[in-house]
């Protein structure tokens, strides 16, 4: 799956996080390994330019999804899928920043949210009428708990392979094997 990212904001943000989590998002959706992906972060005025050209509302948002191709869910004995080109997440840290203030979480923590939100709607998924909106802050908040578990468990393996190293270290069995000494 081929991710792509331009931070063109002016604010400092971990980028790899966000395509992490645009990564896990797909995947989750079972989203072909082929498809391709580009996220832009952009500074106030660029977002405010693209909402009211293509949304025709007044102001700047915070994140805005622009499909591609029709995103087509394949059966699995389909032929081989061909590559997708999803679309544009445009994401806007600085409106951002307050929306996670009022929150009270991280901003990274909103444009991880942004993130799959934005990926919901290239996959064709809307908020307008409330059913439409229960599904799909429901799956967006799944895919999210679901990111923070795995997020979680990473490092708990990690923090544990530390140990066993430092304990293996400890016993002089770090040594690899097979190598003798003079």
């Amino acid at each position: 799956m081929s991710i792509e990212i331009a931070n063109e904001s002016g604010i400092d943000v971990e980028d790899e996080t966000i395509v992490d989590v645009a990564r896990f998002a797909l995947d989750r959706m079972e989203v072909s390994p082929l498809a391709e992906l580009s996220i832009v972060l952009v500074t106030l005025d660029v977002m405010e330019d693209l909402h009211e050209r293509w949304m025709d509302l007044p102001g700047a948002t915070d994140v805005m999804a622009f499909p591609m191709d029709e995103y087509n869910v394949r059966r699995p004995d389909a032929p081989e899928s061909s590559p997708a080109l999803l679309g544009d997440i445009v994401l806007c840290p600085a409106f951002a920043k307050d929306q996670a203030k009022q929150a009270g979480h991280a901003l990274l923590d909103e444009l991880h949210l942004l993130t799959v939100h934005g990926v919901l709607h290239l996959l064709g998924y809307d908020h307008a009428e409330p059913e439409e909106e229960r599904e799909m802050f429901g799956l967006q908040q799944r895919i999210l708990v679901d990111y923070g578990d795995a997020i979680a468990d990473a490092r708990r393996r990690n923090a544990q392979r530390s140990a066993d190293e430092r304990l293996l270290g400890i016993v002089g069995l770090d040594e690899p094997r097979g190598s003798t000494e003079s």
